[in-house]
């Protein structure tokens, strides 16, 4: 588990590709301490494993899968990412509880500067947009963010200075591909409902039928 406060921007030195599937080697200094074999590493977002290290760069695999539901594909060598180590048991939980479970991408389609902040407009797809709700949390990238106003195809977030420094959100550009990880609480409930039984049909999800079992 991680908490999308984002550690260090790593620096990609090493890119190996098998198809979807390929190996990274990631420059850093900060999330190097203390690491280990097996330890896992939020990714821009995405959990990986460390399968090798040095004094100051980590390598990671990454599978398939991984490069068909988010924006790995698109990394070359050069690229910044951003890095975050697991949570650890007693640790300050200060932005919002992330899986690094990518469930897919947006695209971004624009920035507007307001006063000290930055607000980034990202596009997804319907299938993403149904859990991603005002003042609730998105992680983007891997960082943890909240969201300041949602439509039925996009969202807006809000990059305050000290985000803007630590991560590399603002580095992109309008077009370039985030990786998404919804609040995890929408996508339960909705599974849940998906196999109660009301009456003797499948349940849908409805604003009374989630008022009845105390969500709302």
């Amino acid at each position: 588990m991680f908490t999308g406060l984002i550690e260090e921007k790593g620096l990609v030195k090493g890119l190996v590709r098998g198809g979807k599937s390929g190996k990274l080697r990631i420059g850093c200094s900060k999330i190097i301490e203390g690491i280990r074999l097996g330890d896992s590493i939020s990714v821009n977002g995405i959990c990986l494993t460390v399968t090798n290290f040095d004094n100051n760069t980590f390598e990671v695999d990454f599978m398939p899968e991984t490069g068909k539901v988010t924006n790995i594909s698109s990394i070359s060598i050069g690229h910044r990412v951003n890095l975050e180590r697991a949570l650890m048991v007693g640790a300050r939980l200060g932005g919002h509880i992330v899986s690094g479970h990518v469930d897919g991408i947006g695209i971004i389609t624009s920035f507007n500067v307001l006063e000290n902040a930055t607000e980034v407009k990202v596009r997804a797809d319907s299938s993403l947009m149904k859990y991603i709700v005002k003042r609730g949390s998105i992680a983007i990238d891997g960082a943890s963010l909240t969201v300041v106003d949602s439509t039925r195809e996009t969202f807006v977030v809000s990059i305050i200075p000290h985000t803007k420094k630590e991560t590399i959100l603002l580095d992109k550009k309008v077009g370039d591909i985030v990786n998404l990880e919804c609040d995890s609480i929408g996508k339960y409930i909705e599974r849940f409902i998906e196999f109660r039984n009301v009456g003797n049909e499948k349940g849908t999800l409805t604003m009374e039928l989630l008022g009845k079992n105390g969500f709302i």
